[in-house]
C-alpha cells in the first residue's frame, strides 16, 4: 500500500483525524517520523498498510466493547503471541456483554409492559412517564 498523510489514514479507518492524533497519544498508533520539510514541524508523517491495519483493529475491537486499556493490552499481545491472556480478556468481555444482554433484555421486558399499560388506560398519566418520573 502506498504511504499516505494523516487525513488518508482516517479516511480510510473511518475515523477523523483527531481520533488519529488521540490513539497517537494514547500509544494505540505509532507516530512517524515527519519526512522532508525544514525546521520546527516541517514534513509530512506518512502512514502505511500496517498503520490502517491497526487502526481497523482499534475501530473494531471498540465496537466488540473493549476498552482502550484492553485494546493497548491486545496491541502488545499481538506482538508477543500470548493467546492465553487474548483469550482471557475476549471471555471477560463476552461475560460482561451476556451480563450487559439481560440487562437490556429486562428493560425490553419492563418497557413492553408499561407501553401496553398505557396504551389499555385511557385516563390519568401514561404509566411510562410516571416510571420515568425521579419524584
Amino acid at each position: 500500500m502506498k504511504e499516505m498523510t494523516i487525513a488518508a489514514l482516517a479516511r480510510s479507518g473511518g475515523v477523523g483525524v483527531e481520533t488519529v492524533r488521540y490513539y497517537q497519544r494514547r500509544g494505540l498508533l505509532a507516530e512517524p517520523p515527519r519526512t522532508g520539510g525544514t525546521g520546527l514541524g516541517g514534513g509530512i508523517r506518512r502512514y502505511g498498510s500496517e498503520d490502517v491495519r491497526t487502526l481497523r483493529f482499534i475501530r473494531s475491537a471498540q465496537a466488540a466493547g473493549f476498552t482502550l486499556e484492553e485494546i493497548a493490552e491486545l496491541l502488545a499481545l499481538d506482538a508477543s503471541e500470548d493467546r492465553a491472556r487474548a483469550r482471557a480478556l475476549a471471555t471477560a468481555r463476552l461475560e460482561a456483554l451476556d451480563a450487559k444482554i439481560v440487562e437490556l433484555e429486562q428493560a425490553r421486558t419492563a418497557l413492553r409492559r408499561l407501553a401496553a399499560s398505557c396504551d389499555a388506560g385511557t385516563k390519568g398519566p401514561c404509566p411510562i412517564l410516571q416510571a420515568f418520573d425521579p419524584a
